[in-house]
């Protein structure tokens, strides 16, 4: 019997998948426990249609971060620090001060843990920075570090 899953069940597969299975474990298990349904013309159509949904909903989402990574890519932050000889300075950019400039400077509200940074920046320089927005989706972001006078 073809049974569409309702939710993830072991050693048989996840949400949404159609699997075959015995009449009795169908009838007296999945069914019992409302972990699936019957494959019928109404629960393909109602499983097609969920599954356009989700795709439609993830293209839109992909298109918003790929416009917004395009704009990300024109901009660029400064940061003014005071440092000592030799470019060091006194304290670090983080990928949270990253975050908080791009939201007080741009009204961009990117996910501190989205952006790559692998230590805080600590010499006065620029630097592009990698934000990955979505799957597939990286932005490079300019981040500039000055000294302050």
């Amino acid at each position: 019997m073809k049974v569409i899953l309702k939710a993830d069940v072991k050693s048989l597969g996840k949400k949404d998948a159609i699997v075959n299975v015995s009449d009795g474990y169908a009838r007296n298990y999945l069914f019992k426990n409302n972990l699936a349904i019957e494959v019928t013309n109404a629960s393909m159509s109602e499983l097609n249609s969920k599954t356009e949904a989700k795709q439609y909903k993830k293209d839109t989402e992909k298109q918003r971060a790929e416009e917004l990574a395009e704009k990300i890519g024109t901009l660029y932050i400064e940061f003014k620090i005071k440092s000592g000889e030799n470019g060091r300075v006194f304290g670090s950019v983080t990928s949270k001060d990253i975050a908080e400039k791009l939201l007080s400077q741009y009204k961009i509200e990117v996910d501190k843990k989205k952006i790559q940074l692998d230590e805080p920046i600590k010499t006065i320089g620029i630097r592009i920075i990698d934000i990955k927005l979505y799957e597939g989706v990286v932005a490079s972001l300019k981040v500039i570090v000055n000294q302050e006078v």
